[in-house]
């Protein structure tokens, strides 16, 4: 019922008409909106991009939408955790691949919990807080074993001693674990290389019925990326520079011994 009003109340599009644009047929688009077939939040994020309502007032109703979803863990509000957080786990549970762009700090869905105390506190997270974000953290990592997840790690990232050494080496051996295991496909961006700019940190969604959603962060917060055709584009270049992942194991493994 939202999605049909939005459609004809907010934006004065005709069924037919908002079907095309989104690439629908007409019947599919009115059985989402009678409630016929069940509409995952990464659809509904590809209906309004494609019908063209503003980015701030789509993000918004994503938001409601994720606050609202009674899908996962991330329907309840855990006190001293972003919404964000939220968002992102449920768009995570619709998607079918994952491949997370690092720069400075290793990906969540990587992290032990020793480095990603010391990653929240430096952030300035609140000592009381840590607990309750690393517990959502670790419910995010629970996806690991259902999806097809990769993440391309600066070696600036890798090398960061979060934690201290001791913290720093249990996190490298936990990264080789997660790889060896076949729950990440992991690889390692060379310092040096002057071949793409990297400036954020970012997160590539794909859905099995829906183009790919990009979750990128920024230092004021987060945005997402419903026209992810640039961040395509560049998920190649990094294929071609990154360094493989037996390679990335050999120096994981030097820096370990070192």
């Amino acid at each position: 019922m939202r999605l049909r009003a939005i459609r004809t109340q907010r934006l004065r599009l005709g069924l037919k008409a908002a079907a095309t644009m989104a690439g629908w047929h007409a019947s599919k688009l009115s059985r989402t909106e009678r409630g016929l077939r069940t509409v995952a939040i990464h659809e509904f994020a590809m209906l309004l991009t494609a019908w063209g309502l503003a980015a701030d007032e789509r993000d918004q109703i994503l938001r409601d939408l994720a606050e609202g979803s009674s899908s996962g863990w991330w329907d309840r509000p855990i006190a001293g955790v972003p919404i964000d957080v939220g968002t992102l786990a449920a768009y995570e549970a619709e998607a079918t691949e994952l491949i997370t762009v690092v720069v400075a700090v290793l990906p969540g869905l990587l992290q032990t919990r020793e480095t990603a105390a010391a990653v929240m506190a430096a952030d300035g997270v609140p000592r009381e807080d840590i607990d309750r974000r690393w517990m959502a953290r670790l419910q995010r990592q629970q996806i690991l074993t259902t999806i097809d997840y990769a993440a391309f790690v600066s070696e600036t990232a890798l090398r960061t001693r979060w934690g201290g050494p001791r913290v720093w080496r249990e996190q490298l051996a936990h990264l080789l674990q997660r790889d060896e295991l076949g729950l990440a496909r992991i690889r390692v961006i060379p310092r040096e290389q002057t071949d793409v700019v990297l400036l954020n940190t970012w997160h590539y969604m794909r859905f099995p019925e829906a183009p790919p959603v990009v979750h990128v962060e920024l230092g004021s917060g987060v945005t997402y990326i419903h026209e992810a055709e640039w961040y395509t584009d560049l998920l190649d270049r990094m294929d071609r520079i990154a360094v493989s992942r037996d390679g990335t194991r050999r120096l994981i493994r030097d820096m370990m011994e070192g």
